[in-house]
């Protein structure tokens, strides 16, 4: 063989080293991005993971594109007894949508404001309606859209870890995923308080305020899970029963005082305005060290959003979810197209200066007229269950 020769060969394994290396390349960037949620059969369960733990597990329109149709098909596996959906890394369950994509692509008139939106909710009403029992282990970070994908379910596993807020308010949106359906059948006027300033709860107060449904120590939760997977064609009730032992077993932080019992009748009293401004009012008469506090929360919050969200909430209690879900649709799209929305999320994830310019300014320019223009009907683009 001749010096060409050799030259030839090496310069074709050069080649083919080269073609080895990109295709193992494309190989692990198609994999990253299949692999943003997992879903796997695993003992009587199905089982989703969010796997985005680099962004707290953030919801993507391609997540909500692979959960929907995997739910269904467990909803109508007869060897599929349960659906547990939590989230990988440790430090989130689901910190919510991916609002940074979202408004971005309003920008450059993409789909994904629509489509996002539609699809998450439908999936919202896929996860209540689900006849199979549903269990989320909501363990750290739980917001926003990581709520619609707990909160609707039949079960609801929190931790000393979990972190619970809906802080829609401060980002020119509104608490929706259901939002609108679930806040306000809390205690009280809670849902109005949490709604309103996108107070946080943590840990035990996330099942004492009925957000969850029971808590388990977090060291206890992968066991919990096992127990789960191993059981044998089980009923609603075994699944209960499980839930209930772990929930008994678990001592952390039960002798801790619930940070929002003390200031109940505060958040009653205030909260049960029917316009922002007397909630304010309300607020400044109590005085109290906690009731300024949430007035300087709130001054904070977009004005429209403040507004959108405390009508919402008034006219969600007496909804159906499916109808709470068709409103907040329709509010997505309105505020896609306003201002607050986008200012919102620049200022809190994108420039990060914390100091969004709202428009309008203030709550007295916000108008009777601007709030039902948020509320009126997308017609034939309504959602469809």
């Amino acid at each position: 063989m001749g010096q060409q020769d050799v030259c030839r060969l090496l310069s074709r394994f050069n080649s083919l080293r080269r073609a080895s290396v990109i295709l193992q390349h494309l190989r692990m960037s198609m994999h990253t991005e299949a692999a943003e949620v997992l879903l796997e059969r695993r003992g009587c369960a199905g089982v989703i993971t969010l796997n985005r733990p680099k962004f707290l597990n953030a919801l993507s329109l391609s997540m909500i594109r692979q959960i929907y149709p995997q739910l269904k098909k467990w909803e109508q596996d007869s060897e599929t007894f349960l659906i547990i959906i939590k989230g990988a890394g440790g430090k989130a369950f689901c910190a919510g949508g991916d609002i940074k994509a979202i408004s971005e692509a309003k920008k450059t008139r993409q789909s994904l404001t629509q489509d996002f939106f539609r699809e998450e909710y439908i999936l919202n009403n896929a996860i209540a309606s689900c006849q199979k029992p549903y269990v989320a282990l909501i363990d750290g970070v739980t917001m926003g859209g990581g709520v619609g994908l707990s909160v609707h379910g039949r079960f609801r596993v929190a931790t000393e870890r979990s972190l619970f807020a809906m802080p829609e308010t401060g980002i020119g949106l509104f608490p929706d995923v259901g939002g609108g359906y679930f806040l306000p059948r809390l205690q009280g006027k809670l849902g109005y308080f949490l709604a309103l300033t996108g107070f946080r709860l943590k840990g035990r107060d996330v099942h004492r305020a009925g957000i969850a449904t029971h808590f388990v120590d977090s060291e206890k939760l992968h066991k919990l899970e096992e127990e789960l997977l191993t059981l044998k064609s089980p009923t609603v009730e075994d699944i209960a029963g499980v839930l209930k032992s772990y929930h008994a077993e678990s001592k952390m932080d039960q002798d801790k005082p619930v940070i929002f019992e003390e200031h109940m009748d505060k958040i009653n009293r205030c909260f049960s305005a029917n316009t922002v401004e007397q909630i304010i009012e309300n607020l400044r008469q109590d005085g109290s060290p906690f009731a300024i506090e949430q007035l300087k929360v709130i001054s904070k919050m977009s004005p429209t959003s403040l507004k959108i969200t405390l009508r919402q909430l008034m006219e969600g209690s007496s909804k159906t979810l499916q109808e709470v879900l068709t409103m907040e649709y329709r509010l997505t799209q309105a505020c896609m197209e306003g201002h607050d929305f986008h200012e919102g999320v620049r200022a809190v994830l994108i420039d990060k200066d914390q100091s969004p310019k709202w428009k309008p300014a203030n709550l007295n320019e916000v108008t009777d007229e601007d709030l039902n223009s948020y509320f009126k009907s997308l017609g034939s683009n309504d959602l469809k269950f």
